[in-house]
């Protein structure tokens, strides 16, 4: 009888056992259905193929050309005009825009303030809508108009279920993004926070979508915010980087951070991330060659190891008391985003495929345990525990095959599908032989595989 050594499994995955419900929040994004373009090309059932639970409105404005849509001076461009009458807003498109976000089955996260604006970053060139505003209690008006058109029908609006509103973003940055300094933004968020908080104190309302983690920057916000008597009710970050326990660490030290500021309440979101290994190629040192090997190498920003990447991290954060996570994901076509300029989809496309096929199959996530650093994996069950399914992400490994530990599906049938280098989803025959799961790779590196166990 042939005999496995479970001391040579990388990982075990126990479908007997449920620990919780899966977080859905963590599996969302910065894109939407498109605006511009949807009567040449309409992306809606691209996008609900991923199944993102949120989208994030952050750049929508960027990659929907011609559009006014959510950015604040979009939404309401002369700011010396009164911000108490409906006649002076401009909601239009961004009405649309959510009406179809909505329906395509995503919720919304509002971010109030401007996308980012690359129009240089030298002292001497201009920038115009991340220029601070010159009146905070003003902006403040507008901002409360904005969110009480979308949920509280007000100016002709809606009653909808927004529960999330991001105040501003990466405002430490550059002149990209806010065009002043930190300390003038932790005055405007305070009164920002203070005045919305104040109207809609049943939602959501936080910040500052720092760029990165920094408890540097976290740590005078929280300060202030207490120093004033108001709670963000959340706050974020962004990352981009390309080792996953690296992000996946950071919410347990944020939690810890932020309780020891005296917010053991707060919620936690990184509201922007993306694999990353350099700049190079994509915002500096631009030639033909960097570029190509930064977006199209198996190593680059559309390649397999950008897409096995997300998967670890979505397998990662479902332990961790992250409470919701938006890719960037932003532009559906080019770098960011999930298909080239040809129409063809990109890897990194086909991992929230993955990832968003067990999220919408399953309820109940398993218990489940990582055994070798390179691996991560989750899985779900039926009610009955009769279906099941194993997502296993392996990063960058220099293996040619994976075995599981497997225990509740014996006797089960098994179908696998494989994303690698040169497979897409590409159905692959795995082996599953007392209680070991094997999984051979076509080469080293990174390989996910999304496993299916049937004992009906």
């Amino acid at each position: 009888m042939e005999t496995f050594a479970f001391d040579r499994c990388c990982a075990e995955a126990d479908f007997g056992t449920v620990s919780g419900k899966f977080n859905k929040a963590l599996h969302s994004t910065n894109t939407a259905p498109n605006l511009s373009n949807r009567g040449i090309r309409d992306i809606t059932q691209i996008f609900k193929s991923m199944n993102f639970e949120y989208s994030r409105t952050h750049d929508w404005a960027l990659w929907n050309s011609g559009q006014r849509v959510v950015d604040t001076h979009f939404v309401f461009p002369l700011m010396h005009l009164d911000p108490g009458d409906p006649e002076n807003y401009y909601f239009d498109p961004t009405d649309e825009m959510i009406r179809i976000t909505q329906e395509a089955g995503s919720k919304v996260f509002y971010r109030l303030g401007t996308s980012i604006e690359h129009s240089g970053l030298r002292p001497e060139q201009k920038h115009f809508n991340s220029v601070p505003p010159k009146d905070y209690g003003k902006y403040a008006e507008v901002l409360a108009g904005i969110i009480r058109h979308y949920t509280k029908g007000w100016a002709n609006g809606f009653h909808y279920d927004m529960e999330y509103w991001e105040i501003w973003k990466e405002s430490e940055n550059d002149p990209t993004c806010w065009k002043g300094s930190y300390e003038e933004f932790i005055k405007f968020f305070v009164i920002v926070l203070k005045r919305l908080k104040s109207e809609f104190p049943e939602l959501k309302i936080g910040g500052p979508a720092a760029t990165g983690y920094r408890e540097d920057l976290i740590g005078p916000l929280l300060a202030a915010c207490k120093d004033a008597g108001v709670a963000p009710d959340f706050i974020t970050w962004h990352s981009y980087e390309c080792m996953p326990d690296s992000l996946i660490g950071q919410p347990a030290r944020m939690k810890e951070f932020v309780k020891a500021q005296g917010f053991p309440d707060c919620e936690l979101g990184v509201t922007e991330w993306h694999y990353l290994v350099s700049w190079d190629g994509i915002q500096r040192n631009m030639s033909e060659e960097n570029r190509r090997l930064a977006l199209d190498s198996q190593g680059g920003l559309c390649g397999i190891d950008s897409a096995v990447y997300n998967l670890s991290v979505l397998c990662g954060w479902q332990d961790t008391e992250l409470d919701f996570g938006f890719y960037y994901g932003a532009n559906p076509v080019g770098d960011w985003g999930y298909m080239n300029h040809f129409g063809g989809f990109n890897k990194n496309y086909f991992s929230m495929c993955m990832f968003g096929t067990l999220l919408g199959t399953f309820e109940n996530k398993i218990k489940s345990q990582k055994l070798d650093s390179n691996v991560y994996l989750q899985g779900g069950v039926s009610d009955d525990g009769k279906t099941g399914m194993l997502l296993v992400a392996d990063y960058r490994s220099d293996v040619m095959s994976r075995q599981v530990k497997v225990s509740g599906m014996d006797g089960a049938f098994v179908t696998a599908q494989l994303l690698d280098h040169t497979h897409s989803l590409t159905e692959v025959n795995v082996s599953f032989k007392n209680g070991v799961l094997t999984l051979p790779k076509n080469a080293v590196g990174s390989a996910a595989f999304l496993i299916k166990f049937d004992k009906r």
